[in-house]
């Protein structure tokens, strides 16, 4: 049943929702906490700001994770700090994958939420999108629709992405905005950093976004100012690039309303995927064993896709799954 709602639920935003405006004259874009309610749903809001003198909300369904940006005047609305914000929504999947993130802090590598849906034989696929000069590996979009398409369309895929990338890749971004305009895919899209820092001579705990200097407060909100600019919707998801970080730096990403998402599997290193699994590969051009690792991975799991034994999962279904409370409404 729960598989089901998540399949209406992206079928419903690919026809509504994800015609993602582009908002172009965003000022005052900012962290702002608080509950906001549209009857029948409560949301929890993220962020605020102004575009072409109309005041818009970043917002979250605390129940499934889903995200939306939408105008503050339709909602009734409380402002909230975060500790309090936190505290009325605690029951929610969304705070309770945050808090797990946070007591999984402490590792340099792989901090926060790594599988989902354990029970489940299939994965979630992350495919990263760090600064690159070679073009987007378009092979693994086509082939996994080519091997879903009879049987889970869109195919849900989250991509982790740069502000860099968004700049120096249009033409491979509206490639990936049209398969998802035609329904071939549906994006979940994970804030990666904007410059994703990364240095070949310091060590891991001074590297990333871990190095000296790092304005933490940009690299988060000017990527998310640039997936909106270019008509994506942020999710509530954090990738750390090079999925390096500290406790400190983990606990600034969940102080935005972010979910960190590490990986069980990274296939270039030879991870090797398990039922439930975050699958990471990157689509950025620059890490081809990955690339043919997956999609060796999908060939060899033609006959269980076709019988509906091996699925790819909603990254927001994988984590919101684990976390599933028996509230379907926070009480005020």
């Amino acid at each position: 049943m729960k598989r089901l709602f998540f399949l209406l639920l992206l079928i419903s935003s690919a026809i509504l929702g994800r015609a993602q405006t582009n908002y172009v004259n965003i000022t005052n874009y900012k962290v702002y906490y608080g509950w906001a309610h549209r009857s029948p749903q409560d949301w929890m809001i993220i962020r605020q700001f102004e575009n072409n003198g109309k005041n818009f909300l970043f917002l979250v369904n605390p129940q499934t994770l889903e995200t939306k940006i939408d105008e503050a005047i339709f909602y009734d609305v409380k402002p909230m700090t975060l500790p309090v914000a936190r505290t009325y929504f605690r029951t929610t999947p969304y705070i309770k994958a945050i808090d797990k993130a946070e007591k999984q802090s402490k590792n340099l590598q792989d901090a926060g939420i790594e599988s989902g849906l354990p029970k489940e034989t299939g994965i979630s696929l992350t495919a990263d999108l760090c600064p690159s000069h070679r073009p987007l590996d378009r092979v693994i979009f086509t082939d996994i629709y080519k091997e879903f398409q009879k049987v889970e369309t869109p195919v849900p895929v989250a991509l982790s992405i740069t502000g860099v990338w968004m700049r120096q890749h249009q033409a491979d971004l509206q490639w990936l905005k049209q398969l998802q305009k035609e329904h071939e895919i549906y994006i979940t899209w994970i804030n990666h950093s904007f410059n994703h820092r990364v240095s070949a001579k310091l060590p891991l705990k001074e590297n990333f976004l871990l190095e000296a200097g790092t304005d933490i407060n940009y690299e988060v909100l000017e990527t998310e100012k640039a997936m909106l600019k270019n008509g994506l919707l942020p999710s509530v998801f954090f990738r750390f690039p090079g999925l390096v970080s500290d406790q400190q730096l983990v606990y600034k990403i969940t102080d935005f309303g972010l979910i960190p998402i590490g990986t069980d599997a990274w296939l270039a290193k030879g991870q090797a995927s398990q039922p439930g699994s975050i699958v990471l590969i990157h689509a950025n051009g620059n890490e081809p064993v990955g690339v043919n690792d997956f999609i060796n991975l999908l060939k060899s799991k033609t006959q269980s896709i076709a019988k509906k034994q091996w699925l790819l999962y909603d990254l927001r279904e994988s984590v919101d799954e684990e976390f599933e409370t028996d509230s379907t409404k926070v009480k005020q």
